[in-house]
C-alpha cells in the first residue's frame, strides 16, 4: 500500500467519526478546502459519494457505514505496526486522544493530565467527553480512547487497568453540626442527606454500613453527579459523602471528615480497546495516566521517562 493510501484512509477514518468535513480538518490540522479534496479523492477510489446531504447535516452512505470499523481498525493497526514504543517522538506526535470519564476525574486529575501531556508532546489535544453511561459502544468504534471511572460492566474483549484507589469522606458547610466535635455513626446518621447516584439510587454502601449498626440515613435529595452533591452541600445544612481524591480540589472551601462507618474502597480504572493494546501513543497515555494518578509521588513510576525526546 502506498504512503498516500494510508493518509487517506487516516483521513477517512476521522470524516466518519466527525461526520463533518470541518471537524476533521481541524483534528488534522488542515483547512476545510483541503480536506474537501481528500474526500473528493476518496469517493474516486471507492466509487461512493461516503456522506450525503440531509437537511443541513452530512450523513454516512450505507457503504461508508459498513467501512467504519474496518477502516478504524486499519488505523490502529497501522499505527500499531509503525509505531514502537521504544522510538516515539513526542515533539513530533500529532494526535487527539479522546477520554471519558467522570466530572470528578476530570475535575480532579484532568488539568494536570493535559498539562503533563502537553509539556512532553506540544502537539497533543486531549478532549474530554462525560460519562453518561456504561456502553462500551463507544471504545469499540473508536470514538473514545480511554473510559476512566467505576467500572463494573465491560466487553469480554475489552482491557481494564486500575489506576487509584479512594475512599469515602463526609463532607459539610463551614459552621454545619458536623463541622466540629467528635462524629459517630448515630451523630451522623441523624443528619439531613445528599446522595450521588447516576441512576438515582438513594441507598448504598454507607447505608448498608449503617444497617448493619441498625441506624439509617435521612436522605433528603439525590443527585446524579458527586459535584452536584458538593454543590448542595455547601449552600445547605445537607451532607455529602464524596471520594476523597476524586473531589479534593471541589471541596478545598468545605470541612471534610471521615466516615464512622467502613464502605471500602472505591476503584477507578482506565479500559481500551484491544486495538490499541500495541499502539505505542496509546501505551503512552496510558502511562501518563497511571503516573498522573499514583497515590505517592515519592514514589512514582517513570512511566513517561523521557531521553532524547523519546519515550522509554
Amino acid at each position: 500500500m502506498h504512503p498516500k493510501d494510508l493518509s487517506l484512509l487516516a483521513a477517512l477514518d476521522l470524516l466518519l467519526t466527525e461526520g463533518s468535513v470541518a471537524r476533521a480538518a481541524a483534528r488534522m490540522n488542515l483547512s476545510t478546502p483541503a480536506m474537501s479534496r481528500i474526500l473528493g479523492h476518496i469517493r474516486d477510489l471507492t466509487g461512493d459519494p461516503i456522506f450525503v446531504r440531509a437537511g443541513r447535516s452530512l450523513v454516512p452512505t450505507p457503504r461508508a457505514e459498513a467501512m467504519r470499523l474496518p477502516v478504524r481498525e486499519l488505523v490502529a493497526r497501522a499505527r500499531s505496526i509503525l509505531g514502537n514504543a521504544g522510538d516515539l517522538d513526542l515533539d513530533r506526535l500529532d494526535r487527539t486522544f479522546t477520554l471519558r470519564a467522570t466530572d470528578s476525574f476530570i475535575g480532579s486529575f484532568g488539568p494536570r493530565l493535559a498539562g503533563h501531556l502537553t509539556t512532553l508532546a506540544p502537539k497533543v489535544r486531549l478532549r474530554f467527553v462525560p460519562q453518561r453511561d456504561e456502553s462500551v459502544d463507544d471504545l469499540r468504534e473508536g470514538q473514545v480512547d480511554l473510559d476512566i471511572g467505576a467500572i463494573s460492566h465491560t466487553g469480554p474483549e475489552i482491557m481494564t487497568q486500575t489506576i487509584l484507589s479512594d475512599r469515602f469522606v463526609g463532607v459539610v458547610r463551614p459552621g454545619h453540626p458536623l463541622s466540629s466535635g467528635r462524629i459517630t455513626s448515630a451523630r451522623f446518621s441523624r443528619q439531613r442527606h445528599i446522595s450521588a447516584s447516576r441512576r438515582g439510587r438513594m441507598h448504598g454502601p454507607v447505608d448498608q454500613a449503617l444497617g448493619s449498626l441498625n441506624l439509617s440515613r435521612n436522605v433528603v435529595t439525590i443527585v446524579p453527579t458527586f459535584s452536584d452533591a458538593l454543590l448542595f452541600a455547601r449552600q445547605s445544612e445537607l451532607v455529602a459523602v464524596v471520594p476523597d481524591r476524586l473531589t479534593e480540589v471541589a471541596r478545598q472551601d468545605m470541612v471534610s471528615f471521615p466516615l464512622p462507618v467502613e464502605t471500602g474502597l472505591l476503584i477507578i480504572s482506565q479500559a481500551w480497546h484491544p486495538r490499541f493494546q500495541a499502539d505505542a501513543t496509546h501505551q503512552w497515555l496510558r502511562a501518563c495516566v497511571r503516573e498522573i494518578c499514583a497515590e505517592d509521588t515519592s514514589s512514582k513510576q517513570a512511566y513517561c521517562k523521557i531521553q532524547n525526546n523519546k519515550i522509554r
